[in-house]
């Protein structure tokens, strides 16, 4: 597939239109292992059980048609909840951005890689190119709002650094292309260490250095909203309560 992207250098922007051939979203991608305690907890509060066995990063693929760099996401209930996170895409050099892994928490109770293709991965459409920031990475942070509220606020330097994820992957992932493959690295807990449901998700990420800013939003769309009451199916035999 092909992405509509701005590449802002800090001195100059253009547009441009890149392909993907493959994207990955790893979970528990920080540099001390006890920063993602609190979202595997966070999330276990809602009945989702993560993979433990398997080292962290642990690695998603995802299909590429569950990427937008859109201003909407459609649903099949309301029981889904977005996240921030550092988003790295290999193309010509090393570019870096921001997306919000949008998930469906009912799908995720049975299975994590299902529910991150249930819903998009959603995209800020303006990179930076990674080496021209490299020396100021670390004090970058990153946000996100759920209808207004401020819901995450935290720094890049939790995570993996752009390095270590590029090797970390092409080690995991013998037949991972040498280009044309956009990673979503993962996010920590929320502010009030629990997950947020909400129709308006807005993230950021914020280069101090560099007196910049990348900002997205998007609205969730429940489809089921569009269907008369007594005539909606539920969404899980498991829990008939979830619309």
């Amino acid at each position: 597939m092909q992405i509509s992207v701005t590449i802002d250098d800090g001195r100059t922007t253009r547009p441009a239109s890149l392909p993907i051939a493959r994207m990955y979203n790893l979970g528990s991608a920080t540099r001390k292992a006890e920063t993602a305690v609190a979202h595997q907890e966070e999330v276990a509060k809602e009945g989702i059980r993560i993979a433990l066995d398997v080292p962290a990063p642990r690695i998603y693929p995802i299909a590429t048609h569950a990427l937008t760099t859109g201003n909407e996401v459609e649903a099949q209930c309301s029981h889904t909840s977005g996240e921030v996170e550092i988003v790295l895409l290999v193309a010509d050099q090393l570019y870096v951005g921001v997306g919000s892994d949008h998930t469906d928490r009912a799908l995720e109770k049975t299975s994590i890689p299902w529910s991150k293709q249930a819903t998009p991965n959603v995209l800020a459409p303006v990179l930076w190119p990674f080496e021209a920031m490299r020396a100021r990475w670390d004090d970058c942070v990153m946000r996100s709002w759920v209808d207004g509220r401020l819901y995450q606020d935290v720094p890049v330097a939790a995570f993996l650094h752009p390095d270590d994820v590029l090797r970390i992957v092409r080690e995991r992932v013998p037949g991972m292309p040498k280009r044309d493959v956009l990673i979503f690295c993962g996010t920590i807990v929320s502010l009030d260490k629990a997950l947020g449901f909400g129709k308006r998700w807005e993230f950021e990420m914020e280069d101090p250095g560099g007196k910049r800013r990348i900002r997205h939003g998007y609205d969730v769309v429940n489809l089921f909203d569009a269907v008369a009451e007594k005539f909606r199916v539920p969404i899980s035999a498991a829990d008939r309560s979830i619309r």
